[in-house]
């Protein structure tokens, strides 16, 4: 009998230890941004697999990662692809990605469900007073920070006047009142404030408007994959601009590798750090194998909270994990950086207080968002380069 218990004790042990977490990653792998969202989701696999193969999460269990598609715009398929994320019995989730259907995922599953997320990506001034019952989190600053960042840029070019277009969705709406706000409290003429669908054929309608309208540049807010590309491209068939100053949902190799050195000059900014803890980050991705691009610190990040969150709970209950992401995310206590995510999860395991800065410097204001630094972006020689930390 007693070797029968100790058997017994042996093998729920060994099961303890292989049981694995099951977490959800929501991002846009179809839509206006799908040339983004895969190094978005390997940079939050990269923190992922990170602590799983650590051995020091939760007794050594592994993580299961489920990854679904947001779209980036359709609400009503986010919210179905959210949901499958939850049948599969998910207990946090990394992502969404655009605002719209980040705000359709945290009120019409995450809350209902009391499971945390933490968005890289989604920047809507909107998401700040969202009713989230503690469950919403995001390692990108809001687009209230993001207009005047790129404004002041805007401004320090020498660029006197400006027409805008925007994409109409939550976030280029939100990000194009902020901007069109603060460049005129500038002094920056807008000439022209006019929307964009995401997905629409052809765009010489809304080139003939803002070409009409005119400006020393056109500002782009939108989506580099659909809509925003193919008004740049009208414009410079057109003669009608040559001067781009771009949002973050624009900037990515894919403008550039289109457009070349037909870009040279124009501009724009994204949330993001050129700190010590960013440049850890850029070597520990590379040698990983991650691109780190445009939000890939930031998903990074995300997951590492996630994960981290478990610890410091002791554990994978979704109530706990969002109850923890803020003292891990702020601290006080020993500071963890990119690729040190197996000495955080020991540490918080083991009680002590942790202040995880991460890939992105991250710090939360008391809602659960990024204060946030952003990086301005120049276009020489046909590539986008950094310029100056904002």
């Amino acid at each position: 009998m007693i070797k029968i218990i100790a058997t017994l004790l042996t093998l729920f042990a060994f099961n303890v230890s292989h049981a694995k977490v099951n977490v959800g990653i929501i991002l846009g792998f179809t839509g206006p941004i799908e040339t983004l969202t895969p190094g978005m989701s390997a940079g939050a696999e990269l923190a992922f697999n990170e602590a799983a193969d650590s051995g020091k999460l939760l007794n050594g269990q592994s993580i299961n990662i489920i990854k679904v598609d947001s779209t980036c715009v359709d609400s009503a398929a986010a919210t179905s692809a959210a949901e499958s994320l939850i049948s599969q019995g998910v207990t946090a989730i990394m992502g969404a990605d655009c605002s719209g259907v980040t705000g359709a995922v945290l009120s019409n599953v995450a809350v209902p469900n009391g499971v945390p997320m933490i968005s890289p990506s989604a920047t809507s001034p909107g998401l700040t007073t969202a009713a989230d019952n503690g469950l919403f989190f995001r390692t990108a600053p809001s687009d209230a920070r993001g207009g005047e960042v790129l404004a002041d840029i805007t401004l320090s070019r020498g660029i006197s006047s400006v027409a805008i277009t925007y994409v109409n969705t939550d976030y280029g709406v939100g990000l194009a009142d902020v901007y069109e706000a603060a460049a005129e409290a500038r002094g920056i003429e807008v000439t022209v404030k006019t929307a964009h669908e995401a997905d629409k054929a052809d765009y010489s309608a809304e080139v003939g408007v803002l070409s009409s309208a005119g400006g020393e540049a056109l500002v782009v807010i939108g989506y580099l994959d659909q809509g925003g590309n193919q008004i740049i491209q009208g414009s410079l068939d057109s003669g009608a601009y040559d001067t781009f100053v771009l949002s973050d949902g624009m900037i990515g190799s894919s403008l550039t590798e289109t457009f070349g050195s037909d870009l040279d000059g124009s501009f724009g900014s994204m949330p993001g750090s050129l700190g010590a803890g960013a440049q850890k980050f850029k070597a520990y991705a590379e040698a990983n194998g991650v691109d780190p691009s445009v939000y890939v610190g930031e998903s990074y990040d995300a997951a590492a909270l996630i994960v981290l969150a478990m610890a410091l709970g002791k554990s994978d209950d979704s109530a706990s994990i969002a109850a923890n992401i803020m003292k891990v995310a702020n601290g006080p206590g020993t500071k963890i950086y990119a690729g040190e995510i197996a000495k955080g999860l020991e540490l918080a395991s083991a009680g002590f207080a942790i202040d995880y800065d991460g890939a992105t410097d991250v710090n939360f204001t008391e809602v659960g968002e990024a204060f946030g630094a952003f990086i301005e972006k120049g276009i020489q020689g046909g590539a986008f380069v950094d310029v100056a930390q904002r």
